[in-house]
């Protein structure tokens, strides 16, 4: 039975801001479900701590820097039975709000120091300096918040195997060459070879450059990122390190999303019964006072309201589709830009498009069993969730032809249709007329009943859950063990 450390700066449904906190809420508990001896370390956020009842305290540490003792706590990740260990610092995380950003939107201007005493914090428990009795066999990263445990461990003979996923490789933890001096890291990781970049300290580098295995969140993204349109400027570092790169599909949570039992929708629905879809439909049309229209092909958006989700795409094509009937709705918060730019083409098309900036899990649920199609143009999406989630509740997903929406959705061509293979609408060029077009390829299927309900069928029919992946990354953890011992220190 491994016994695996898994870290992250957010988990599911203690603090979320994105896909990382639904992989880091979900895969532990798969893993655990597999007879893993898991454990979730994440910050003690005042948030996470509000959502518990009575974390017990477990070890107090002295970490390099760091005035007064570094205290950890324990408890349960809400409704799993996978331990959870908080490192608890109030100056570091006892402040309200965004676990990154201030509430101006901007970065905490000490997360450089946040989040090296988290990865300061995971190695003491890594190499067993918590008394706590406890030695993973492997470490899983997730993301820069978390890159400086590869490379901090990499110092010591005896650690555990480290295995990184990068879930954005656009988010990279960059900051200037003197808080890599303030952190009084290793002199010898200033270098190109370690976490230099550009004469700045790269968080992300520890991981691509010191884990035994990197992953990302789906195959196409593992390709991708190591070309210059998606590399973000590490594409040349991950080329060298290909052999120890590789690509698994998030899974999603398959009772909590299930359009048979979901407390948050208007009438639960199968497949065999794809007539009572539209009872969610009427009451999602009403709840953004759009006319109650079954005809209407209903267009569904959740997501950061930002260019690399295509929000930009998705306005711009609605304006040339105001003819059409096809019918918007939107849930989302991000720049600022978009959120005007969303409420003015709500006021030009009322019977067509409603708009709700802001977030709600139960609303979320509500568009994507309501909706009859799910929008995701996005420019770059590492793996997705929304069409995963989109396949399960039978809405049909129109996607651009990118990471993983690439390795998940299969195009409405006339040859998938005819060898029943079919179960989105996909694009290949990340610009309005390409999404426009996808929309009405969509919309002509629509009008054939029968042919748009076996497409959706296919989709229902896909398995994605939890259970796949979890089994892929006990693969990925023998073959870190394994790299880890060829490589000693």
């Amino acid at each position: 039975m491994s016994k695996v450390l898994f870290i992250a700066s957010e988990a599911q449904p203690l603090i979320k801001t994105g896909g990382l906190a639904d992989v880091s809420g979900a895969l532990p508990a798969a893993l655990k479900a597999l007879r893993c001896n898991v454990r979730l370390m994440l910050p003690a956020y005042a948030q996470v701590l509000e959502k518990l009842d009575k974390p017990r305290s477990i070890a107090h540490l002295t970490l390099p820097g760091i005035p007064g003792s570094v205290e950890l706590l324990e408890d349960k990740l809400p409704n799993t039975n996978v331990k959870l260990i908080l490192v608890n610092y109030a100056p570091a995380f006892d402040r309200p709000g965004n676990p990154y950003l201030d509430d101006t939107g901007q970065p905490w201007p000490d997360n450089a120091e946040r989040f090296a005493l988290l990865a300061r914090a995971a190695c003491e428990v890594a190499l067993d300096r918590a008394g706590l009795n406890w030695q993973p066999d492997i470490v899983h990263c997730n993301d820069w918040q978390t890159g400086l445990v590869p490379a901090l461990l990499n110092l010591h003979s005896k650690r555990p195997a480290t295995v990184f996923t990068i879930h954005n490789l656009a988010y990279q933890g960059l900051f200037p060459q003197k808080t890599f001096v303030y952190l009084n890291l290793p002199p010898h990781l200033w270098s190109l070879n370690a976490l230099e970049f550009h004469n700045q300290l790269s968080f992300i580098k520890g991981g691509l450059v010191f884990a035994d295995r990197i992953n990302t969140v789906s195959p196409r993204y593992a390709e991708e990122i190591q070309t210059p349109e998606f590399g973000c400027g590490l594409e040349g570092l991950l080329q060298y390190r290909h052999a120890a790169l590789n690509g698994i599909i998030n899974g999603i949570d398959d009772t909590e999303w299930n359009p048979e039992t979901d407390p948050h929708i208007a009438r639960h629905y199968k497949s065999e019964q794809l007539q009572d879809k539209q009872a969610n439909k009427l009451a999602l049309q009403k709840t953004f006072q759009l006319p109650q229209d079954e005809d209407a092909l209903l267009l569904g958006f959740i997501g950061r309201l930002v260019e690399q989700k295509g929000i930009d795409l998705i306005i711009e094509a609605m304006e040339a589709l105001a003819e059409e009937n096809i019918q918007l709705v939107v849930l989302g918060t991000g720049e600022k830009l978009f959120h005007t730019q969303l409420q003015q083409l709500a006021q030009r098309l009322p019977q067509q498009v409603g708009v709700n900036i802001g977030y709600s899990e139960a609303l979320a649920h509500q568009i994507e069993a309501g909706a009859d199609a799910f929008l995701m143009p996005s420019r770059f999406e590492p793996c997705g969730l929304n069409q995963l989630y989109s396949l399960r509740y039978g809405t049909l997903p129109i996607v651009h032809n990118v990471g993983g929406l690439a390795d998940t959705v299969t195009d409405i061509s006339p040859e998938n249709l005819i060898s029943n293979q079919a179960t989105g609408a996909v694009f290949d060029t990340p610009d309005a007329d390409s999404l426009r077009q996808a929309i009405i390829r969509a919309y002509t299927l629509f009008q054939n009943p029968t042919q748009w309900q076996q497409v959706i069928r296919n989709g229902m029919q896909k398995s994605y859950n939890w259970n796949n992946s979890a089994r892929q990354y006990l693969k990925l953890y023998k073959a870190a063990i394994s790299q880890r011992n060829i490589n000693g220190v």
